[in-house]
């Protein structure tokens, strides 16, 4: 009796660890109603083009708002190696790795003189639609604040 127990939950755990990865691929539209910006002004426009094929996940996001129009594209993979992109001029250096069935990002850059540093943790609904990236920035002199991203899927 005890050897059954123990087989059926060591298979279960197994079963458990081995389901795949939410797949973030997909066209995005961020849902201006449903996200919140908290200190910052929100953009008109936001959306992201993400490929994402396990461990590999590359996104391209475009942003108009009162800054103007911004475009960039960042590449991680999610076995948690430092990755560099380049974002607005300089190099962002992060991180991407799964806790659970979200995946924390944490970057950081250099931005006039500052280093700033995110925290990103993006949640996929469970059919698929909507993606939500809950973002924690750290800014040196000037505090921290939470952004929350809600994308609709196209």
């Amino acid at each position: 009796m005890r050897r059954t127990f123990f087989f059926v939950s060591t298979f279960l755990a197994a079963l458990a660890c081995a389901q795949a990865a939410p797949d973030f691929s997909g066209e995005w539209k961020m849902n201006v109603a449903q996200s919140d910006f908290g200190q910052i002004p929100a953009p008109e426009i936001l959306t992201r083009t993400v490929k994402h094929h396990e461990p590999t996940l590359e996104y391209k996001s475009y942003q108009k708002g009162v800054q103007g129009e911004v475009t960039t594209e960042i590449k991680y993979t999610t076995d948690g190696k430092p990755c560099v992109n380049k974002v607005q001029g300089g190099d962002a250096k992060g991180t991407a790795k799964w806790q659970g069935n979200n995946l924390v990002i944490e970057s950081a850059r250099e931005f006039q003189g500052m280093e700033i540093t995110n925290r990103d943790v993006w949640t996929l609904s469970t059919d698929g639609k909507t993606l939500t990236i809950a973002s924690h920035v750290t800014i040196p002199g000037q505090g921290e604040f939470n952004v929350n991203l809600v994308f609709d899927k196209q």
